[in-house]
């Protein structure tokens, strides 16, 4: 028997409703760690990263009643793997107004795997300007790490193996459809 949280290919871990709870701790640990809202700039890494930050800026505004300056990131052109697979096409970067010199920057994404895509995101930040500091916020974080790239703000650790895939659904990218499934590798043929 199924229902409406097993439709589609895996299993799902985070519920639309579980995804909201996350963005709102997160908003409250990044205001308990840091001096106050004044000095902060979102910036997501496109696609879902982008929809995250904006997100996050709504729920840092709910609770401390103060605009944070949201933009994003694309870290396409800065990525080590351009030659091993086909790019996507570049996404528009945005910079708020405030710039990032002297704030502290939060990067956004919606999950954090090999470490190579924050990597790829400091190098585009530092042709940007110098924050004081670089945080790091992910909805997910699924280990595997290639790189010496820790989360500050996690919304759900996931504990995966390699060959799983972690697919986050948001509304704003994916036909209102929201929440994160972990699916297993396709079947190879002769195995049962």
């Amino acid at each position: 028997m199924s229902s409406a949280h097993d439709a589609g290919p895996g299993r799902e871990v985070l519920t639309s409703d579980d995804i909201s709870r996350a963005l709102r701790r997160i908003a409250h640990e990044i205001l308990e760690g840091n001096r106050g809202p004044q000095d902060l700039v979102l910036l997501g890494i496109p696609t879902r990263g982008a929809h995250l930050a904006r997100r996050l800026g709504d729920a840092l505004r709910q609770v401390e009643d103060v605009e944070v300056p949201v933009g994003s990131l694309d870290v396409t052109m800065y990525r080590d793997d351009l030659r091993h697979q086909p790019t996507r096409a570049v996404e528009p970067t945005h910079i708020p107004p405030p710039g990032v010199d002297g704030k502290v920057v939060v990067l956004v994404d919606d999950v954090l795997y090999s470490g190579r895509t924050v990597r790829s995101a400091l190098d585009a930040l530092a042709d940007l300007g110098r924050p004081r500091a670089v945080r790091l916020a992910v909805l997910v974080d699924r280990g595997h790490r290639e790189l010496p790239v820790r989360a500050d703000y996690v919304g759900k650790n996931l504990p995966t193996s390699h060959s799983e895939r972690v697919m986050v659904r948001l509304a704003e990218s994916d036909d209102g459809d929201e929440g994160v499934r972990i699916a297993a590798p396709p079947a190879q043929e002769g195995t049962p």
